[in-house]
């Protein structure tokens, strides 16, 4: 499989206007492969159980799992055509879930057989499932983005429920379980961060203090506070589930860096990707020392939609414009 592989050292890459002193002695590498079908999007990334990679191919209508240690990908296409995979989740026993964001679906594929189980959503205005995570007992949330819904589905029984955000066109967008057990998301088409109850789907919204706020991706951390990207304004915020406090930063981007994708590790260190920027970065952000440190990616990035950190602490990154996903590998 080709791929490139860029050693990026201890300088910072600051791009516009960076004055932020480097966040930690970090060395990231960054290894990206090529997609095996053209133009596939690959648009969500997630870690199973088993340590491979996957990834939602949206246009060629497949997911994809990539062996880290060969570098070798293998597809899976969908029974339905066209159904648009977006979000991805694993469960424990390695099954893989996805949003059918063009069919009005979440699917379970089994990766032994490749079969794929359809749930569909109960509700013909939910018609674009898009981000979704499970919580500690195993029930799936979701997010619809233009349709304004939230949801959950129990995998025992297949039941979905809706709920309907009380915001007009809230674009209910990336989506957390929080360490209170409710799953928190975001509304991209607000300056609001919503907190879903898992037992009753109720919607409660935490205004963020900026009216031109527009969160669109969000992650935990270790010491149990939420980050999260803010697309619009070029910051990365952070709120206190306990007291619903939010600080936020500026990105060394500047304002037009759309940060996006977003993840933490054990460390405390927060990752996004900035998408406005040529080449694409991934940024570091030490919440000790409000101090930052950003790496371009190699093809350019194309968009990095979204990113999770894998159980060693690094991050899987699905490249979108330019077909690849890329492992990026922190040293410290």
């Amino acid at each position: 499989m080709l791929h490139k592989i860029l050693f990026l050292f201890l300088f910072p890459v600051f791009l516009f206007c960076a004055s932020r002193p480097m966040a930690n002695d970090l060395r990231v590498t960054i290894r990206e492969y090529d997609v095996p079908t053209p133009n596939s999007r690959p648009h969500d990334p997630a870690v199973a159980p088993d340590g491979s990679l996957w990834y939602t191919g949206q246009l060629a209508n497949k997911l994809g799992r990539l062996d880290p240690k060969s570098g070798e990908i293998k597809e899976y296409p969908l029974k339905t055509a066209a159904s648009g995979p977006h979000g991805l989740a694993a469960d424990k026993e390695g099954s893989i879930w996805f949003t059918a964001n063009f069919k009005a679906y979440i699917g379970k594929l089994d990766p032994r057989s490749g079969d794929v189980t359809e749930y569909p959503m109960p509700d013909p205005r939910a018609r674009d499932p898009h981000s979704l995570v499970f919580d500690r007992e195993g029930i799936i949330f979701f997010t619809t983005q233009d349709s304004n819904f939230v949801g959950k589905l129990d995998p025992k029984t297949g039941k979905i429920t809706l709920k309907e955000v009380s915001t007009p066109h809230a674009l209910p967008y990336g989506i957390i379980i929080g360490p209170d057990n409710a799953a928190y998301f975001c509304e991209f088409g607000s300056n609001k961060i919503g907190k879903i109850d898992p037992k009753t789907l109720n919607v409660t919204e935490i205004v963020l203090p900026n009216q031109s706020a527009r969160p669109r991706r969000i992650a935990n951390s270790p010491d149990g506070l939420i980050y999260y990207s803010d697309f619009a304004r070029g910051f990365i915020g952070r709120l206190d589930p306990k007291t619903g406090q939010v600080e936020e930063w500026a990105s060394p981007g500047g304002p037009n860096s759309h940060p996006y994708g977003i993840a933490s590790t054990s460390d405390g260190t927060v990752w996004y990707s900035e998408s406005g920027v040529k080449p694409n970065t991934v940024v570091a952000f030490n919440p000790k020392t409000k101090s930052f440190q950003s790496w371009p990616i190699p093809s350019g990035g194309g968009v990095v939609r979204n990113m999770v950190a894998t159980p060693d602490d690094h991050l899987y990154l699905a490249c979108s414009g330019v077909n690849k996903v890329a492992i990026a590998e922190v040293r410290r």
